[in-house]
C-alpha cells in the first residue's frame, strides 16, 4: 500500500508542478497584461484534484489518520483554482487580479500541505 500511496503523491506533485509552472512561465504576460490560464495549469488542477480524492482514499484504506479540515481547506482552494481557470480557459487574456488569485491560491495550497500538521 504504501508504493501505492507514494506513487499518487508523485503524481499530485506532478500536478501542482504543471499549475504552479504554468503560472510561473505567464508572469511577465501577467506584467503586461495579457496572461493567459495555460492546458497546464488546468490539468495541472484537474491531476491534483483526481490524485488527492485518491490519497485520501488510500490513506483512509490503510487505517491512517486524515486530517479533513485540513483535507476540506485544500480542496476548497482547489475548487475555486479550477473554477477559474476551467471558465476562463478560452480568454485571450485574463484580468490581472483573477490571474494572480490563481497563483496565490495555488501558493496557499502549497503552504497548507506542508505547514499544516
Amino acid at each position: 500500500m504504501d508504493v501505492l500511496i507514494h506513487l499518487f503523491v508523485g503524481l499530485h506533485i506532478i500536478g501542482i508542478a504543471a499549475l504552479l509552472g504554468g503560472f510561473l512561465t505567464q508572469m511577465k504576460a501577467m506584467g503586461a497584461g495579457t496572461a493567459r490560464y495555460t492546458p497546464a495549469m488546468l490539468h495541472g488542477a484537474l491531476t491534483m484534484l483526481v490524485t488527492g480524492v485518491i490519497l485520501v482514499g488510500l490513506n483512509q484504506a490503510d487505517d491512517q489518520t486524515v486530517n479533513n479540515i485540513k483535507i476540506g481547506v485544500k480542496l476548497a482552494l482547489l475548487i475555486v483554482i479550477l473554477g477559474l481557470v476551467y471558465v476562463k480557459r478560452d480568454d485571450e487574456q485574463v484580468d490581472k487580479g483573477l490571474f494572480g488569485l490563481v497563483g496565490a491560491l495555488t501558493t496557499a495550497n502549497i503552504f497548507i500541505a506542508v505547514l499544516w500538521t
